[in-house]
């Protein structure tokens, strides 16, 4: 026969096997898919750690090509729809993409459609329209994030630190102040509070018409 306890019970406390109360834990409740640091050999240090295991994917991927294609991103970006390529806006000659790997939250990239590797490449009309969607881009991301500054600019070739030197590319970066700490300094690391597509559809509503 099993005997239930008498009286009421204290607000988180668990009973007995035979029924009667126990004092409420102040413990913690334990998360089961955390694993307690205990219960790992270490050696305390006094450092916080910052897992970044998602720069596995940029480390370890597949590396862009030298070759016009699917093989390069910025031939892939156009041929997906704006949401899966990231694409911001699409002209006649060129367009705009979020850079997969940001420096800052609404890190632009103005790219032609053509396969070329260097900014004297362009014809006459990518070269205008490069450069109007590059000021396009600057007055988009000050209508949506106000940045107080920005870097643009190309590298040219892979010596240059081009890390997709097939396909040209220009770097718009907004800029705030107090953007740069020890985390890309020390660490090579940098903490993004906006996601991807949450500043691409930002920057689509505040994209210039005119």
């Amino acid at each position: 026969m099993t005997r239930q306890a008498s009286g009421p019970t204290t607000p988180g406390a668990t009973t007995t096997p035979d029924g009667d109360a126990t004092e409420p834990s102040n413990e913690p409740p334990t998360d089961p898919l955390i694993q307690p640091a205990h219960d790992f050999a270490r050696v305390e240090d006094g450092f916080e750690r910052l897992w970044t295991p998602h720069r596995m994917a940029y480390i370890e991927g597949e590396k862009p090509t030298e070759e016009a294609g699917n093989g390069c991103p910025f031939c892939a970006a156009p041929g997906k729809s704006d949401a899966e390529g990231l694409v911001v806006h699409r002209g006649e000659h060129c367009y705009v993409v979020l850079n997969l790997f940001p420096y800052n939250p609404g890190h632009l990239l103005v790219c032609p459609y053509r396969h070329v590797s260097l900014y004297v490449d362009l014809t006459d009309e990518e070269t205008t329209e490069f450069t109007a969607l590059t000021k396009q881009a600057v007055r988009a991301l000050e209508a949506a994030s106000a940045p107080h500054g920005f870097n643009l600019g190309m590298n040219q070739g892979a010596v240059a630190g081009a890390g997709v030197a097939a396909h040209l590319h220009q770097h718009v970066v907004p800029r705030w102040s107090g953007d740069s700490n020890f985390l890309p300094i020390i660490a090579q690391t940098k903490a993004l509070p906006v996601l991807l597509e949450d500043t691409r559809l930002r920057l689509v509503a505040a994209w210039p018409t005119s």
